[in-house]
This record gives structure tokens, C-alpha cells and sequence, in this order.
């Protein structure tokens, strides 16, 4: 997968670690078998899709939010894809308890696999508090990878509202940066209602985390976290040429992420 900086460079990893890179199993948490089952998704995902990821901010191993816009039933397998094996291995998407416990096999790639935080989208009296389960995930050290749209966008708006769960868990997790993700073209890829998925590129756009403001309102929090990630969309998304210019913009200069990997490992 090629990782292209916001100044336009393209990073190559040394030919020890490219097989590593590209399989998706640096060693790290999970079983050989869970490694495997995560090496053939991301190979699946990268050749369906070409995984462009552009970085307009530092690969970092600090503890991170990354929130996208949600389009697809794909989005946060895309965007846990795209990011680098070394910061992959500490990124927990959240995700709909009621389909991943759906089966056998959804329970067990994305329970061990994708090591998911499953929550109830139907909140019971009795049940778990979402936030609270994501905030034990953070306090555990772990990233997170949620949509705070709370749904697949199937409407003709470009984002939907956001729900206040990105709010509170700021407000319980200070520490952790918010990074803006924005996902294109996947839904064009996994259409609904279509069962066979259609191979296109696909970008993924990570951008600045936002600075924190000191007593910041949920109204205020959320429209800035909103205008943030459509600050990250292509200007014109039916333009390829658009979209690409859009993201080689110039912007402030990133490190290499295989570079910053081998740094922060030291």
C-alpha cells in the first residue's frame, strides 16, 4: 500500500519489513491464526480497493480517537487497513454489537481479530454504557476508530448530525487525540443492496487532530469536529482528478511513517 504524505512524498518500507508491512502481521498482539485471518483481509481490502491513505498529520503512536464519516459497512475495516502495522496493532474500531454477534464467525473475527468494542446501538437500562466501554478502552491504552454519525449515511447529505458520545467521551478521555478521518469512494465499492463488492480507488484522508478548547460547549465541540473532517473532503468527489489534486494540496510537512515507526519503537 502506498502511504502518501501531505507533501506528496510516498514512503517505501526497507525490503526487510515490506512483506510484513504488506501481510499485515508484524508481530505484535493476536495468535498466528488471528495474524493470518487479519493479513488476508487487508490483502483483500488492498487489492479491491488500492488503500491510498494520505496523512495530514504526524503517524504517532499517542493515544488517538480517528473518527470518519460513515458511508459503508466497510468504512472501519478500510480505515484499520490503512493505518500503518505498528499503529494497527493498538486501534480498536468500535462497532454494532447486534452484527458482529451475530454469528460464530463475525463474533470471532471481530472479537480476536479486529479485537472490536462491541456496543449496543439500542441503549437498555440494563445494559452497558457506551461511552463508559470506550473510555475503558483508551484508559487500557488502545486507540479508537468510531463514526460518530452512529449510522450508515444513506441519504443524500453529505454527513449526518452527530450524536454527543464523541462529546462525552472527550470530556472522559481529554488525553486522547481527535484525528478526523475522511473515507472516499467505499460506498461506491460496497453499494447497498449489492452483494458483489465493485473494485475502485479508494483514499483515506487523516487529518490534523483538533486542538482542545478549554470549556468548549457540546454545540460548539461538535460543529468544529464536524467542519474538521468535511474539511478533509474532496472538493469534488465525482472527479478523480479533483479528488487527487485535492489530497497531494499542499499542507504541513508529515514524517515518513516507516521512518517515525522505527523511531518511536526505539
Amino acid at each position: 500500500m502506498l502511504v502518501r504524505t501531505a507533501a506528496g512524498r510516498v514512503s517505501t518500507p526497507g525490503a526487510a519489513s515490506t512483506a510484513r508491512n504488506i501481510a499485515g502481521c508484524d508481530p505484535g498482539r493476536g495468535t498466528v491464526l488471528e495474524r493470518l485471518v487479519a493479513a488476508v483481509i487487508i490483502g483483500f481490502v488492498r487489492l479491491l480497493t488500492g488503500a491510498r491513505a494520505y496523512w495530514r498529520c504526524r503517524t504517532s503512536a499517542s493515544l488517538r480517537i480517528y473518527y470518519a464519516n460513515h458511508a459503508s459497512h466497510g468504512d472501519f475495516v478500510l480505515l484499520w487497513a490503512s493505518l500503518p502495522p505498528w499503529l494497527r496493532r493498538q486501534a480498536r474500531p468500535v462497532a454494532g454489537a447486534d452484527y458482529w454477534n451475530r454469528s460464530a464467525l463475525r463474533r470471532y473475527v471481530g472479537g480476536k481479530v479486529f479485537r472490536a468494542v462491541l456496543i449496543e446501538r439500542e441503549r437498555r437500562d440494563d445494559g452497558p454504557d457506551p461511552v463508559e466501554q470506550m473510555a475503558d478502552a483508551l484508559a487500557d491504552g488502545d486507540s479508537l476508530i468510531l463514526f460518530p454519525e452512529g449510522t450508515r449515511n444513506t441519504t443524500d447529505a453529505v454527513l449526518l448530525p452527530f450524536k454527543s458520545g464523541l462529546f462525552h467521551l472527550h470530556r472522559r478521555q481529554p488525553r486522547a487525540e481527535l484525528v478526523p478521518v475522511w473515507i472516499h469512494n467505499l460506498a461506491r465499492v460496497m453499494p447497498k443492496g449489492q452483494l458483489i463488492p465493485i473494485p475502485l480507488l479508494c483514499t483515506v484522508h487523516f487529518g490534523p487532530p483538533l486542538e482542545p478548547v478549554e470549556g468548549e460547549d457540546k454545540a460548539a465541540f461538535l460543529t468544529r469536529a464536524r467542519d474538521a473532517l468535511l474539511a478533509l473532503r474532496p472538493a469534488d468527489e465525482d472527479d478523480p482528478v479533483a479528488v487527487s489534486a485535492a489530497a497531494d494540496a499542499p499542507a504541513p510537512a508529515t514524517p515518513d511513517p516507516s521512518s517515525t515507526a522505527q523511531a518511536e519503537h526505539r
